[in-house]
Parts: C-alpha cells; structure tokens; sequence
C-alpha cells in the first residue's frame, strides 16, 4: 500500500512533483482541480472515502480545511516547503496559475505562511525541501512510499530517515525544521488539522498549485 498526501503552501512545487510522479507511472490527483475542493474550502469527502478506498496505491495533492479527517487513510502526510522569497519568485513567474499576483493575495500567502504552515508541519509525518530538484523530490517520494510489494515491516515504512535513503527527507534535526515524524508529534490523525479560520480556502482553480 502506498498512499500519499503531498501538502504545503502556494509556489512550493506541490505540481511540479504531481506532474514528475505522474510521469513515473503514479496514479496522481490534485485537489486543486476537477471540483474536489469545495467552495467552501473543504475536500469533497464522500468523494475522497471512495477515492482512498479505491485506491492502494495513489500520490494526492492539495491544502484544505478537512484535510486531518483523512491522514490516517495516507502512508505519507508530506510537508513541502520552502523559504518565503523561493515562493514569491515562483508565483511571479508561474503561468499556469494566477493566485498571488496580486499584493492582496501575496499577502494572504505571506498570512498563511506565518499561520497555516506551521499547522501542516504538526500533522506531518516529514518534511520535503522544495528548492530540491524535482527528480530528487520524486525519488524521495517513491522511497517513502514504498513501491508496491515491499512490505512496510521489511523497509521501516512509513518514514525514512535521510542518513538511509541519501534524500531529501530529511528530519527536524537535520534541517533546522520542526519537521517531526507522526510518532513524536502525536499525528493528529483524523482530526482537522486546524479551525476552518485558518487553513486557506481550496477554489477548485489551482489556487495552491505551484
């Protein structure tokens, strides 16, 4: 089993490493689009249930209120990040998509920053670097997912740490990051990961997508 939430803020790379996976072979969704983020900012749930129950093997996308109702239906919850000035650069030169051009959006960013990210890093059970090249990305994704027929006893599924996969994944001590594993967090497995006030709105657009 190998099911995977790639979480994080808008000009991380969130679609840049959906599209690397998908090029793999991986069966990809990104909420951002096909309305499965809701105008009220939340994930379609009885459309996620049938979709993580469909699916054993499944690389998902995207930043919502209600997200924490399903991290213990994931392997994985991964945080990306990066540092604020990599995000506003990205955004400014993105063409696919228009959130955060303007000064009032970049300043709901920089809000959501400072206020939501520090929520996902919580519930996270490791933290990617996102200004790491996107096929090294990958490769950290694939080894922390653990490819189909490597059973999670056999490897140390679900976290790897960095000093045994020579990736990105690497743990809050390494980094600098409070990015811990779900067992020294207390992983706030199916629970919201925080009041609706807080977490940005999904608009079925993209909005989050880098």
């Amino acid at each position: 089993m190998a099911r995977v939430l790639i979480t994080g803020m808008s000009g991380v790379g969130k679609s840049t490493l959906l599209r690397e996976l998908s090029r793999r072979g991986w069966p990809v969704v990104d909420t951002d689009d096909d309305g499965w983020t809701l105008p009220d900012g939340t994930w379609d749930e009885p459309r996620m249930t049938a979709l993580l129950a469909g699916h054993d093997v499944l690389v998902v996308s995207g930043t919502v209120d209600n997200q924490g109702r399903f991290y213990t239906r994931f392997d994985q919850v991964i945080l990306l990040s990066a540092p604020l000035r990599v995000m506003r650069e990205r955004i400014a030169r993105r063409t696919t998509n228009p959130y955060g051009k303007t000064a009032a959006q970049m300043a709901e960013i920089e809000r959501y920053v400072r206020e939501v990210e520090p929520l996902l890093r919580r519930g996270a059970s490791v933290e990617l670097d996102g200004r790491t090249p996107v096929t090294e990305l990958a490769d950290a994704v694939e080894q922390l997912a653990e490819r189909p027929g490597q059973p999670a006893e056999q490897t140390g599924h679900p976290a790897r740490r960095a000093e045994r996969t020579g990736h990105p994944a690497r743990r809050a001590e390494q980094t600098g990051h409070p990015a811990r594993r779900a067992e020294q967090t207390g992983h706030p497995a199916g629970r919201e990961v925080a009041g609706r006030e807080h977490l940005p709105p999904g608009d079925g657009r993209g909005k989050h997508s880098e």
